[in-house]
């Protein structure tokens, strides 16, 4: 799919009578007061367009005058031979009527024209905040143009309804200006950056021996062997990887040499580069305070992170101590990591190999949950859902609207929910968010990152009358 710069932007006209509130919407789309807004019919004469995006759909948003059935050379049958030619030359049309008012005979007219000359329109029911549209939206599943989508173009209302039925003519785009499977492409062709981390003598050399079965690098009972970042270029199954073996990471006040900073420096660039990070530890001392700290700047820099315990045939003799320390490390890593639930756990032995097989397996699953990517249409409606069942706090004496949800990036899932009050919506809700999100879309131990955007105020730029 091509990018915003290098394709024709799809046209999508918003069309309807007069009054209905066709430049209230253009103005919301485009995101400025782009044009002028006022309860006199027929202020918009020519064909107004701007880019406008919806989400990750972008486009070119075109306003038009309002329909009328005059005839002839006056003014309005002008317009109107201008609004026919806008929908001849645009791939969607959204065509508005006002459902406060009802559907009109000038609508049932216009209906009429759009079923003969375009196939691409959207019936949008304008006007629907509280109760008083529900008649008019009633009203206009007779039109003959499909299910009636209500917004409320000032207040901002339905936006996500109005993104899916847009999203079947228009192709989404990424903020980056590529496209989703343009990324996942690029990210296939590339070597999955697989980096190995913990405190020094845990086995990480052993490990990355045993995986591509051969000593590439050099192990011993010394601690500190390895002292920067080794990168294997190996593959799994016909996929290609590049295993980094690290320098195992000390507690700062530990270290005494300044060989050794730079070693545990290239070790934190090594987790910065990386896709999936995996932090080893000693079955026989797991997750002290620093395998605690690594963990953590695992996530902090969004990686996908799996836990390896090596050395498990240290506990296979005493079955109440192996259930015991597996408890003690699941309970730990829960509680010191809730932002991310579930971090998968491998046990083995890098030195006789038992368990290893299961490692790569895990690392893979992970990756994919890491680069997983959800639909706008889906995570509206799941968003609908979450506001039902738990509906947001209130801010100033009102309740906060959860407006519009889109995925802006992958690696590692990011999501932006445009909120009425950003600053009134709470760290508890949006950890419910987030915990929900995990769970109904099976995303266990990687980060989600959520941002919070206030929408945008067209008519924030409107000077106010001088006295």
């Amino acid at each position: 799919m091509p990018s915003v710069d290098d394709r024709r932007l799809r046209r999508v006209a918003i069309v309807g009578r007069p009054n209905v509130g066709k430049s209230t919407l253009f103005n919301r789309l485009v995101g400025r007061r782009h044009a002028l807004v006022d309860d006199t019919p027929g202020v918009t004469r020519d064909i107004r367009e701007a880019p406008a995006q919806l989400g990750d759909l972008a486009f070119t948003l075109l306003d038009t005058a309002g329909w009328e059935t005059a005839g002839g050379e006056v003014l309005e049958a002008r317009m109107r031979r201008f609004t026919e030619r806008a929908v001849e030359a645009s791939d969607v049309v959204l065509f508005l009527i006002d459902a406060r008012a009802g559907v009109l005979p000038l609508d049932e007219s216009f209906a009429n024209w759009l079923r003969k000359r375009s196939a691409k329109v959207i019936l949008v029911a304008n006007k629907c905040e509280g109760r008083a549209g529900q008649n008019g939206l009633a009203e206009a599943h007779g039109l003959g143009l499909g299910q009636p989508i209500p917004v409320s173009a000032e207040h901002g209302e339905g936006l996500s309804d109005l993104h899916e039925a847009l999203a079947q003519h228009v192709e989404p785009v990424l903020d980056d200006d590529e496209s989703s499977e343009a990324v996942d492409a690029e990210a296939s062709k590339r070597p999955m950056l697989l980096t190995i981390v913990g405190r020094p003598n845990v086995g990480k050399s052993t490990l990355l021996n045993r995986l591509v079965g051969e000593e590439r690098v050099l192990t011993g009972p010394e601690a500190g062997i390895t002292r920067d970042s080794i990168r294997v270029e190996w593959q799994w199954r016909g996929r290609p990887i590049r295993l980094v073996d690290t320098a195992g990471m000390r507690r700062r006040s530990r270290m005494d040499a300044r060989l050794e900073f730079a070693s545990v420096a290239d070790t934190l660039d090594a987790i910065r580069l990386a896709d999936v990070v995996v932090v080893v530890l000693d079955a026989a001392d797991m997750l002290e305070k620093q395998d605690l700290t690594v963990a953590g700047r695992v996530i902090e820099e969004g990686r996908a992170l799996v836990i390896a315990v090596n050395k498990t045939d240290l506990l296979a003799d005493d079955q109440a101590q192996s259930t015991k320390a597996w408890k003690k490390l699941r309970d730990r890593l829960e509680a010191s990591f809730a932002q991310v639930k579930d971090v998968p756990i491998v046990g083995f032995s890098a030195l006789t190999g038992r368990g290893v097989e299961r490692l790569m397996p895990k690392v893979f699953e992970t990756y994919d949950i890491w680069n997983k990517r959800i639909g706008t249409p889906i995570l509206n409606r799941w968003l609908r859902e979450m506001e039902a069942l738990h509906p947001p706090p209130l801010a100033k004496g009102r309740r906060v609207r959860l407006r519009f949800m889109t995925q802006t990036k992958i690696r590692p899932p990011t999501y932006m929910i445009s909120v009425s009050q950003p600053d009134g919506l709470g760290n508890d809700y949006l950890r419910f968010l987030v915990n929900r999100l995990r769970d109904d879309f099976q995303m266990p131990g990687v980060p989600i990152r959520v941002n919070m955007r206030k929408p945008d105020n067209p008519y924030a730029s409107r000077a106010k009358p001088q006295r």
